[in-house]
């Protein structure tokens, strides 16, 4: 049998427990009291063992249990049990190990021996003092001048260590029974409420709460007094113990895990399913200001944002139940869904949260399912086309910031939209602001916000390729008509996030509708005109298309410093043809390639190119288009100048 007996009664003990539940170990557990065997979950596999024992009870109880390992996972202060656990191992033969908490750096504390010391230091200073040392040691401080007026003291919610307390003379607001470790907030709540000038505590590491209480102290300004541990040990950590114990055993480790949104980041909008998990959990991983919100539940946890760091958290971690804390909701712009796809082998439990748009919408008391919604904390989002073709647009914002969207609006013409800006959403600084673009903006709001925009006179997005060509503002700048734009669009099989060249932009009307089929993307519309520069950037406020940037200057030399495209139009090539197709496929090698010519030189040069360049799936097309005019009672027709346009990509060829 594999048989293993562990001293607990520490949050380590707990844990070590927890990770063997259901394990093929037979695990006795001793704990000193009742309440410390309240503390550990029952199992077929573990037995719990309640009372205090002396050292011929020890040996006895290795005996009783055939224990191969002594596991000694008690207290650091408790040098007096760990010293007869080692010479009851060492008498029986049993192989012993010692779990040990780190220690923790304690500047600005004072530090003493022992007990004794701390009292001698206590009686040279004045002022309200709160010991955190438990309640054995109690008696000792009743040497402190005036300790009944003095010393106020924490102690465990034990029946025996209130009625030691009382008698001792600490009673009414002199004595707390409470079960820790406490969060920092507890500690500097109760150091305010007593007026507090010391804190008497032990170095009892991460798992005692003891960075809580200095960190605590410091914001109150109070001095902790520190009682150094008693032994200097050597051992291991709790997951360096367990991973020991499973290869000793050769015995795989069992664990769970629970993705969880955390709603809008107070702990009150938490789901009831979310707060079993994270009570029931041995480890919770977020990123920090998400842990913070979950302070209160005293977690073990692991700071991490990317889904392969998560990952190797888990994998590695001895936690038996892990929860992945993320801000929201899982299934919202979450990092919940490259995780998932990571770990599907450990078969993790995902519970939702509340969205930040969800509670927008009931605080603004509207509702979000005819709404566009879009993120623009760490990705792109084309807020101006969005709120230009829909009357409502919930976004997140990040970069970029409330502000810069706002100029953004007012830039594009659309100052008069409704805004609704709501910051720290769910917590005591909830703050919501309504008002116009123009209103809103040169004010300051957090960078992570959440954004209602209206847009009452919202036009619906067209569906098809081919903007009137009345749309455009012209001078005498060349522009493609508006059937030939269509069937160009068409030959580029846009997609929505593409990245677009339009060579020889002209008025832009080629670019804008480019743009607005990739509303995800961006185009950069090549010109070297300056003043079709600027009629391109009048379009793009007109027509309020945001995501074409204007390259003014001539290809081939203006290409270099471009991202790579996936589509490229080629309206005018100012005879650099072979040099910007080289350019583009040297960014692109499998980009797509359309290109308009009217002149037969062009044609034959193109065609030409597609071969030498090995380029593939050619396509050829001659547009003759003739447009109706008036004249007196009658329509005639009057052709347009034909146009071949000439559709081809890069790669290998599909024959």
């Amino acid at each position: 049998m594999n048989d293993v007996l562990l001293f607990a009664g520490t949050t380590e003990g707990r844990r070590i427990a927890e990770a063997f539940r259901d394990c093929p170990i037979d695990l006795f557990v001793s704990v000193a009291t009742e309440y410390g065997e309240t503390l550990i979950e029952p199992a077929k596999n573990i037995r719990v063992l309640h009372g205090r024992k002396n050292a011929e009870q020890i040996q006895a109880l290795i005996e009783e249990t055939g224990a191969k390992l002594l596991i000694d996972a008690t207290h650091p202060y408790a040098a007096e049990v760990t010293e007869t656990l080692k010479a009851a191992a060492q008498r029986t033969q049993t192989e012993y190990w010692r779990v040990l908490r780190a220690s923790e750096a304690c500047d600005g504390c004072v530090t003493v021996d022992d007990t004794a010391s701390a009292v001698a230091y206590l009686n040279g200073t004045e002022g309200n003092v709160l010991l955190t040392v438990g309640s054995k040691e109690l008696s000792a401080y009743t040497a402190v001048k005036d300790y009944k007026s003095r010393l106020y003291a924490r102690v465990l919610p034990l029946k025996e260590a209130v009625e030691q307390a009382t008698a001792l003379g600490f009673s009414g607001a002199h004595l707390c029974a409470a079960q820790g470790p406490f969060s920092e907030e507890w500690n500097a709540a109760m150091l305010r409420a007593i007026d507090a000038k010391y804190l008497v505590t032990k170095d009892t590491g991460t798992a005692g709460g003891f960075g809580e209480k200095l960190r605590a102290a410091k914001a109150c300004g109070v001095t902790p007094v520190v009682v150094r541990r008693p032994l200097a040990e050597s051992g291991m950590s709790v997951e360096d113990c367990v991973k020991r114990v499973f290869r000793r055993f050769g015995v795989a480790p069992q664990k769970s895990v629970t993705i969880l949104g955390v709603g809008t980041g107070s702990e009150r909008m938490l789901t009831e399913a979310a707060k079993d998990a994270i009570r029931a959990a041995d480890l919770v991983i977020g990123a920090k200001r998400v842990t913070d919100a979950l302070e209160a539940f005293c977690k073990p946890v692991e700071h991490a944002v990317a889904a392969d760091e998560i990952e190797r958290i888990i994998r590695a971690s001895t936690a038996r139940r892990i929860v992945v804390a993320m801000s929201g909701d899982v299934g919202f712009y979450s990092g919940a869904k490259p995780l998932l796809m990571r770990i599907s082998d450990l078969e993790p439990a995902v519970l939702p949260g509340i969205s930040s748009i969800v509670y927008l919408a009931a605080k603004c008391k509207t509702a979000w399912d005819d709404a566009a919604i879009a993120s623009a904390h760490g990705r792109t989002a084309n807020v101006v086309a969005l709120i230009s073709r829909n009357q409502k647009l919930f976004l997140l914002t990040g970069k970029p910031d409330v502000c810069a969207i706002l100029s953004e609006l007012c830039e594009y013409g659309l100052s008069d939209v409704s805004v609704t800006v709501g910051e720290n959403l769910s917590y005591p600084d909830e703050r919501i602001t309504r008002g116009t673009a123009a209103e809103l903006s040169g004010r300051t709001f957090d960078p992570l916000a959440v954004l209602l925009i209206e847009n009452p006179k919202a036009l619906a997005a067209p569906v098809t390729h081919g903007r009137a060509d009345e749309d455009f503002l012209r001078t005498d700048v060349p522009m493609t008509k508006s059937e030939v734009r269509a069937v160009t669009l068409s030959k580029l099989r846009l997609f929505k996030n593409a990245v677009c060249w339009d060579v020889g932009a002209g008025t832009g009307s080629v670019s804008i509708e480019m743009a607005e089929a990739a509303a995800d993307g961006c185009v950069y519309a090549i010109e070297k005109n300056a003043d079709a520069c600027e009629l391109i950037e009048q379009n793009k406020r007109r027509l309020c298309v945001s995501n074409v940037t204007v390259v003014n200057g001539a290809a081939p030399d203006a290409l270099f410093a471009l991202p790579a495209p996936t589509h490229v139009f080629i309206g005018g090539s100012g005879g650099n043809l072979r040099e910007i197709l080289e350019a583009a496929l040297t960014k692109n090698p499998r980009a797509r390639i359309v290109l308009n010519t009217v002149t037969a030189e062009t044609f034959a040069e193109a065609t030409a190119l597609i071969r030498k360049l090995g380029l593939r799936n050619e396509e050829i097309v001659e547009l003759n288009v003739s447009r109706a005019r008036k004249a007196g009672a009658y329509h005639l027709m009057t052709a347009q100048n034909p146009v071949c346009i000439i559709a081809c990509e890069g790669g290998e060829s599909d024959a």
